[in-house]
């Protein structure tokens, strides 16, 4: 016992002396080297950060285990803690989320090998630099790379909304009732002529987007292509493939503004408001809280109105709400 506490205290004190080191190290970086702190800073932060969401993710799924939860069961932010960076495409499992999180993991891996050599870590912090979005996941981004890194992907995202809503006018043309299909066509050129959609007009249409050509088994494969596009899916798949996943995404989205109506928007922070238009469609890096506040009131009022077979509607209102805004 007495070499047992011994060894303790030894372990304690060469700790103790290893956090004072590189307290003072850390110190003269930031003094001497403020950019180069800034990268240091961002990996290690990113290595804890990592490590709690592994933590957190294992302390949901072994909660859901135990009671015998479902995904839309969960409270808004454990159901967001599962879908971050990435989606849980089934509503009923945590299969595709937990795969893509898995995928961060295992991109992070390496990097945290090569950082366990003594200096070794400066070999990371050149990849950051160099290669920060190719090379590492957003745990190691910094602050103004994360803003920039945003507004790069949704400038990708951005590019086919045009597509969407042009697919969306082509196949009204197809509609058989008159009165809907010129609703639907008034609503496609008031978007593209730079206004935005009210509400009412998009309720008014819904029927469309149930049991007509609009529903997402039935649109064009450049059509469904475009909107798999919008919400960072690979557009390269068969198209029975880009239908499923499309369809499942679009419901998770559903289940979470459910949960997010049970929660209220007044108890997310700025960060949760932001990162919740972001998945919606809508670029919020530039947008004050109350504009992505008012977006997303909009949207929500929207989504809990919608059944899950109007999905195809919640699908192009991510395009037909954000385009303009």
């Amino acid at each position: 016992l007495s070499s047992r506490a011994t060894s303790r205290a030894l372990v304690a004190a060469v700790v103790a002396v290893a956090r004072r080191v590189n307290a003072r190290y850390e110190r003269y970086l930031e003094r001497s080297f403020p950019r180069f702190y800034l990268l240091y800073s961002t990996f290690t932060s990113g290595m804890q950060a990592l490590f709690l969401e592994v933590r957190e993710i294992g302390r949901i799924r072994s909660r859901m285990f135990r009671q015998q939860l479902k995904v839309q069961q969960l409270p808004y932010r454990d159901m967001e803690r599962l879908r971050q960076g990435g989606w849980v495409s089934d509503p009923d499992s945590l299969s595709s989320g937990w795969r893509q999180f898995r995928r961060d993991a295992l991109k992070a891996i390496p990097i945290g090998i090569i950082a366990i050599p003594p200096f070794a870590n400066f070999l990371v912090i050149v990849l950051m630099y160099f290669f920060p979005r190719q090379l590492l996941i957003h745990y190691f981004w910094t602050p103004q790379q994360q803003r920039e890194f945003l507004d790069v992907y949704d400038s990708i995202r951005r590019d086919s909304y045009p597509d969407v809503v042009q697919s969306l006018a082509l196949a009204a043309r197809s509609l058989p009732e008159p009165r809907p299909r010129e609703l639907l066509q008034q609503l496609c050129s008031q978007v593209q002529g730079g206004a935005r959609p009210h509400l009412a007009q998009l309720l008014a249409v819904r029927s469309l987007f149930s049991g007509s050509p609009l529903v997402l088994n039935r649109l064009q494969v450049d059509h469904v292509r475009a909107l798999s596009q919008v919400l960072f899916l690979t557009p390269h798949l068969p198209a029975v493939l880009l239908r499923h996943r499309l369809l499942s995404h679009i419901l998770e989205i559903r289940h979470l503004d459910r949960a997010l109506l049970r929660l209220g928007l007044g108890q997310l922070s700025e960060e949760e408001l932001r990162a919740a238009c972001y998945l919606r469609g809508l670029n919020s890096t530039h947008l004050g809280r109350a504009e992505c506040r008012a977006w997303l009131e909009q949207w929500l009022r929207l989504s809990c109105e919608l059944q899950a077979s109007e999905a195809s509607l919640l699908a192009h209102s991510m395009v037909l709400l954000s385009l303009n805004y």
